[in-house]
């Protein structure tokens, strides 16, 4: 069950290879992500936990895939995780990947944000998977917490800034777990042009004698937008 909850929030997760496209979705600069050939953004991730710091860069090629009729632009990850494939459908921004193989390893299009949504709004997105041969329905909420708002990142203010915060519940054989099993603190900020800016993941389960905690926090350090 750990390795269950804790995926779901692993950003550097496998994505699928999907078929070659020539079509690149057109970038606009006023939306809440850039895909503009060779932008780069510099990300630092600490561990509260661990103690730990690491930093990556996340890129944009020149490539896209097409999956589901949509035409995933694909940007690559210094880390040396899988490349990440991201898209924008009017205001929905997907991002695309594989869970793991102890979820069946199926292919999944996270829309992670709706720059028209307003505030205290919220979006579902339900997930149904095995894992160890128990099935799981895996459902997040994203809730629009604010939205216009001005945010400090490393020393850098941006302006336009949505505040996103996610909530997580499971059920097994159709069951919810208890009140408590899981509890979350998950919220992402995204400016106007550069994207995620700083995300804070802390998770606390404690069920049927799993315990397990996480608290991570990533930051956008720098950016070269094209």
């Amino acid at each position: 069950m750990k390795k269950i909850i804790l995926t779901l929030f692993t950003i550097s997760a496998a994505v699928m290879s999907c078929k070659k496209d020539t079509a690149i979705p057109v970038t606009d600069s006023v939306k809440y992500m850039s895909y503009t050939v060779n932008s780069t953004w510099n990300y630092e991730v600490i561990n509260s936990l661990t103690a730990t710091t690491t930093n990556y860069t996340l890129t944009s090629t020149s490539r896209d895939s097409t999956v589901n009729s949509k035409a995933y632009h694909v940007f690559t990850n210094s880390s040396g995780s899988a490349n990440e494939y991201y898209i924008l459908a009017g205001n929905d921004y997907y991002k695309f990947q594989n869970l793991p193989a102890n979820l069946s390893g199926n292919p999944i299009e996270n829309i992670y944000l709706k720059d028209n949504v307003a505030v205290n709004a919220s979006w579902n997105q339900t997930y149904i998977v095995t894992a160890s041969g128990v099935p799981l329905t895996i459902t997040t909420v994203n809730t629009i917490a604010e939205k216009g708002i001005s945010k400090t990142v490393n020393s850098i203010a941006y302006t336009d800034v949505i505040h996103v915060i996610s909530t997580l519940s499971v059920s097994a054989f159709g069951m919810p777990l208890p009140a408590g099993a899981i509890t979350t603190d998950v919220q992402t900020y995204y400016a106007k042009k550069y994207g995620m800016i700083q995300s804070k993941n802390k998770i606390n389960i404690n069920y049927s004698g799993i315990v397990s905690n996480t608290d991570e926090q990533t930051f956008l350090k720098s950016s070269d937008i094209k």
